[in-house]
């Protein structure tokens, strides 16, 4: 990937407006002629899963989890080697288990990306909980506020643990009361303002 090349890890909580902000800023870079490709990393690993002759996505995640890193790894390594001017990757900070939150980001998937940004999009908890009630198009986990504050809190100090681990800035956008653009476009002067000399 060329020094100008970008690799950005863009993650939110259920609820946030994560996916259809990535897909704003998506629409925002190419209108300007910057070649950007949005991936979804679980669809990434599916397709690598499938690969190996599994045929749905219950069946990955019955796999061992020996087999399940080497799956990760394989759709890191395919995110890696992507040529666009920006790559955005769409993907879960965490998976709440019965065991505990288990790292949707852990070091070895960070050092095959190498992320050059990570972008964590946020809300109010209140916000949130609204928009979790009233999605009839996903089965979402309904919780209490102060759960989803929590959730926020957990999704912060990770955030800040990949940036370490990596070496790359994070940022922690609002998208307060479901503004999109204003959302995107955020994200979007923060990506390109390190190409315009803007960054401080």
């Amino acid at each position: 990937m060329a020094e100008n090349n970008k690799r950005v890890i863009v993650v939110g909580i259920p609820g946030v407006g994560k996916t259809t902000v990535i897909s704003r800023m998506a629409q925002i870079l190419n209108q300007r002629g910057t070649q950007t490709a949005v991936v979804v990393f679980g669809t990434i690993m599916f397709e690598e899963a499938r690969k190996l002759g599994l045929n749905n996505r219950d069946e990955m995640r019955r796999q061992s989890i020996e087999d399940q890193r080497r799956m990760q790894n394989l759709a890191a390594r395919r995110i890696a080697n992507m040529k666009d001017n920006i790559v955005i990757v769409d993907t879960h900070l965490f998976i709440n288990t019965i065991e505990g939150y288990y790292p949707g980001l852990p070091s070895n998937l960070l050092e095959i990306i190498k992320p050059t940004n990570i972008v964590m999009v946020a809300a109010q908890p209140e916000e949130i909980a609204n928009r979790r009630r009233t999605d009839g198009t996903r089965d979402r986990d309904i919780l209490s506020v102060e759960d989803i504050q929590y959730q926020l809190d957990i999704s912060k100090v990770m955030v800040a643990t990949c940036s370490v681990l990596t070496g790359c800035p994070f940022i922690i956008i609002m998208n307060s009361n479901n503004k999109i653009d204003e959302t995107a476009s955020n994200i979007v002067k923060a990506l390109t303002a390190e190409d315009s000399g803007l960054r401080k």
